[in-house]
């Protein structure tokens, strides 16, 4: 349970983030961004949440890769 509350404090961070303007962001803050995408990335891989994202994922590439033949 405990995964889960930090993941929804990642996402939140990671959106508040990624709202503001980017001529605003200075590298060092660009750094810090990706790396709280990583390590929330790192969080969801090993929930059920984070296996439903990678199979959603996987069909929609599946998908994508039969309309494209």
């Amino acid at each position: 349970m405990l995964t889960i509350d930090v993941a929804v404090l990642l996402a939140v961070i990671v959106v508040l983030r990624l709202r503001r303007r980017t001529e605003a962001r200075s590298r060092r803050d660009e750094k810090t961004t990706v790396v709280i995408v990583l390590a929330l990335g790192v969080i969801l891989a090993p929930t059920e949440v984070g296996q439903g994202i990678a199979d959603l994922l996987g069909q929609l590439v599946s998908g994508v890769s039969q309309a494209g033949q």
